[in-house]
């Protein structure tokens, strides 16, 4: 309990933090470009945990903005400490809900979103909290510019196909979709950097394979 509550209190002093009881926290919405001093394009991490990709895009991507999304305080402590100590001035982190982030991004003003291994979900009556939800998926297109992209990267394959059925039922609208059910055996494994999360070097180990998607919203 201590650790956590050293790392809450490092969270409130650290400038690359938003979150509630911050002014930021109710001013950012649509000058996140403010906030990085700098009119580079925003990329925004869904269900960020410890913020690995947050931080592994920024350091490979100056020339963008990259913010982690993310719930749990002493997760996101882990990419913030990182980034501050790296210089990674273009890594921020955001401490709420996913299913809020529309108060916190103007429309069209995030140019790329990664959803990388949230919980699956999987029973029925969570199927709302699911981060591939066609709601969701509204809300994240109303946020992204008009070319912008979604990739999502998963371990879990019931997640996974049940994207692809929203996909394929009409109830997510995209173009220019492209998927592989073996990430490390595709094309599109050097979109990756080599990056992993906590969460899919353990899945990894146990022979799981990994699942990746990427496409635009359709008008």
């Amino acid at each position: 309990m201590r650790k956590k509550l050293q790392r809450f209190a490092d969270n409130a002093a650290s400038y690359n933090v938003i979150e509630l009881g911050k002014p930021s926290y109710e001013t950012i919405k649509g000058r996140w470009n403010e906030h990085f001093k700098n009119d580079y394009p925003l990329v925004v991490e869904l269900g960020c945990g410890r913020g690995e990709y947050t931080v592994g895009l920024a350091e490979r991507y100056p020339e963008k903005n990259f913010i982690g999304v993310d719930i749990k305080g002493a997760r996101i402590w882990v990419g913030s400490t990182y980034a501050k100590y790296e210089g990674l001035d273009n890594a921020a982190f955001l401490r709420t809900k996913v299913q809020q982030i529309d108060a916190f991004f103007a429309p069209d003003e995030v140019s790329e979103i990664w959803i990388t291994f949230p919980d699956p979900r999987p029973r029925d009556r969570d199927e709302k909290r699911r981060l591939t939800y066609p709601g969701l998926m509204l809300i994240y297109q109303s946020l992204l510019k008009t070319d912008g992209w979604v990739k999502f990267k998963t371990d879990n394959t019931d997640l996974f196909n049940y994207t692809l059925e929203m996909i394929d039922e009409g109830q997510i609208n995209v173009k220019n979709l492209s998927y592989t059910h073996d990430l490390y055996t595709s094309e599109y494994q050097d979109e990756h950097f080599g990056l992993k999360t906590k969460y899919e070097g353990i899945f990894t180990e146990k022979g799981e394979k990994i699942k990746y998607m990427k496409f635009q919203f359709s008008v």
